[in-house]
């Protein structure tokens, strides 16, 4: 199964394409693609990308917030791999043009998909979510195990004001039923 939520200010920066605006896999920003050809792995009951792996701790599931540690250790600032331009007003916030947020809308959900494919290719696949939010100070791409009862954001992605809020489900069939 396969799910994809976009937030109306999204919707309206990807038209006319869609998901069909999605940067293809050999279009993506070179350390994109890096990540992806290194892989994803198990760090205990949790998945992180492999270079990461040795840098982080493993979590413990009786102690640590699974999702949030995820999310933490998953997460890539898109302003940063991204060829876009980030301005900067006089008080140091900085600033991304609306094309270039549209730019990294663009990366994050083809990159989105890339991991949703090479998690469902491991041995074991599981359910998992990516989260990609791009806005006028920066971007962002998240993803983490889907676990029942438990989300790393609530279900109104319209509630985003102002971001670009892209989300990716997939897991199992079996899972189709349960509120992620």
């Amino acid at each position: 199964m396969l799910n994809i939520r976009m937030n109306e200010v999204a919707v309206r920066a990807l038209e006319p394409g869609g998901l069909a605006g999605a940067t293809p896999v050999a279009e993506l920003a070179p350390e994109l693609r890096e990540v992806l050809d290194e892989g994803i792995v198990r760090a205990g009951p949790a998945l992180v990308f492999a270079r990461r792996a040795t840098r982080a701790h493993a979590p413990h599931a009786a102690t640590e917030d699974l999702t949030a540690w995820e999310c933490a250790t998953n997460e890539i600032h898109l302003d940063d791999v991204v060829p876009v331009d980030v301005g900067c007003l006089e008080d140091g916030e900085p600033v991304i043009s609306e094309a270039d947020q549209v730019r990294m809308s663009r990366h994050g959900l083809g990159f989105a998909l890339e991991v949703v494919r090479l998690v469902r290719a491991l041995p074991e696949p599981v359910a998992v979510r990516c989260i990609v939010g791009a806005n006028s100070t920066n971007g962002t791409f998240r993803f983490h195990r889907a676990r029942p009862g438990e989300s790393w954001l609530g279900p109104d992605v319209d509630g985003f004001l102002g971001d670009k809020l892209i989300v990716v489900d997939s897991g199992p069939a079996s899972l189709g039923g349960t509120p992620w």
